[in-house]
């Protein structure tokens, strides 16, 4: 198994990522972030609401475009199932599986992000309280728009002390690239929310992390750059 904070160390722009798996006593484990370049990209804070969080800008004044980047990362289901994803299609998958439809059918109707030349993927996730997960790459073929790209993993038990990652971008570059492969099997180490947090936080680039959402056992915590930890953790 891959050693995530490593993995992020040596990684200084992922993006946007997820992992979903369960800590090594068995208790489900969802973590997201993101990262910015841009002053815009930049401006955000995670804010808890009744049933997730949703992103926010720190300073109105210097939002300048919020397409893209305000929007609900993390749904929460009335069952405890949690919905995370990178985009709006939270709200997608939410409404769909609330009308008795599928997770492969609502991100079907979605297709990557419209940000010529990158084609952000969008990344999504699902996991249930005993620990089962979903994970879903949106992404244009070959950088190109002309084809959308659409992978699906399905992981129907939790395994002790093991979780899957996926992200948005490889790293820098013009246009950004896209993830590739599959998801990064990581070995989830036997923190409660805060530690994990703090662990992954500090493996995230200095300059470009923004925010961080965790959830072990229903335990949330949230970091934010402006701002900083979440005060009712």
């Amino acid at each position: 198994m891959t050693d995530l904070l490593t993995y992020l160390k040596e990684r200084p722009y992922p993006g946007r990522g997820i992992l979903l798996g369960a800590t090594p006593g068995g208790k489900a484990v969802c973590a997201y972030f993101i990262m910015g370049r841009s002053e815009n990209s930049r401006n955000r804070v995670f804010e808890k609401t009744d049933d997730g969080i949703r992103t926010r800008a720190w300073d109105e004044s210097k939002m300048t475009d919020p397409s893209l980047i305000i929007y609900h990362p993390v749904r929460r289901m009335a069952d405890g199932t949690l919905i995370v994803t990178n985009g709006d299609q939270t709200d997608t998958v939410r409404d769909f599986l609330a009308q008795g439809k599928g997770w492969l059918e609502a991100l079907c109707s979605r297709t990557f992000e419209p940000d010529e030349p990158n084609w952000t993927p969008r990344v999504s996730g699902l996991i249930k309280p005993c620990g089962s997960h979903l994970l879903s790459i949106l992404k244009a073929q070959g950088g190109k728009p002309d084809c959308c790209e659409r992978f699906f993993y399905t992981y129907d038990a939790a395994t002790p002390g093991v979780g899957h990652f996926i992200s948005t971008y490889e790293g820098f570059g013009s246009p950004l690239p896209s993830y590739h492969g599959e998801p990064v099997t990581a070995q989830v180490p036997d923190l409660d929310a805060p530690a994990l947090a703090q662990a992954l936080w500090d493996a995230l680039d200095a300059d470009n992390r923004v925010s961080l959402y965790v959830c072990v056992d229903g335990n949330e915590v949230i970091i934010n750059k402006h701002g900083g930890e979440d005060e009712n953790r």
